[in-house]
C-alpha cells in the first residue's frame, strides 16, 4: 500500500496560522486539497472584496497547489464550497464555471455561519493526481 504525500507551494499561502494541516496530501492516485480562502500567498489579508474576487484567489490557490502536486484544476473529480452568504451563490458559482471547464467534478455547496479571516468564500478539492 503506497503512503501520502505532503504537498507544498510557496505560490499559496501556508497553512492557517500555523494550524496542523497541509496544503494538499497525494494519496492513492489522488490529490486531497485542504480549503482555501482568498488569501495570497504572502498575505495575511483577504484578497478581494466581491464574491467574484474571493472566488478568483481561491481558484488561482487551488490551481497552484494541484499544479505543485503534479495535477490541475482540470482533473478536479469533487469540490466543497462554503458560503458565509448564500446570496453569493450566483457570483460564486459563475466564477467557478469559469475554471472547471466543460467536465465540471461533483460539488456540494453548503453555508456557514463564518469563515477565516472573514471570507466570503472557502473551496476544498479532490483532483486525480498528475
Amino acid at each position: 500500500m503506497a503512503g501520502k504525500t505532503v504537498v507544498r507551494t510557496d505560490e499559496a499561502p501556508a497553512p492557517f496560522q500555523g494550524a496542523p494541516y497541509s496544503q494538499a496530501i497525494s494519496a492513492a492516485g489522488l490529490v486531497f486539497v485542504a480549503g482555501q480562502v482568498a488569501l495570497g500567498p504572502e498575505h495575511a489579508e483577504i484578497v478581494g472584496e466581491t464574491i467574484q474576487e474571493q472566488t478568483e484567489q481561491v481558484f488561482a490557490n487551488l490551481r497552484a497547489i494541484l499544479e505543485a502536486a503534479g495535477s490541475g484544476l482540470d482533473r478536479l473529480v469533487k469540490t466543497t464550497v462554503y458560503l458565509a452568504d448564500f446570496g453569493d451563490f450566483a457570483g460564486m458559482n459563475e466564477v467557478y464555471a469559469q475554471h472547471v471547464g466543460d467536465q465540471p467534478p461533483a460539488r456540494a455547496t453548503i453555508e456557514v455561519s463564518a469563515l477565516p479571516s472573514g471570507a466570503k468564500v472557502e473551496i476544498e478539492a479532490i483532483a486525480l493526481a498528475g
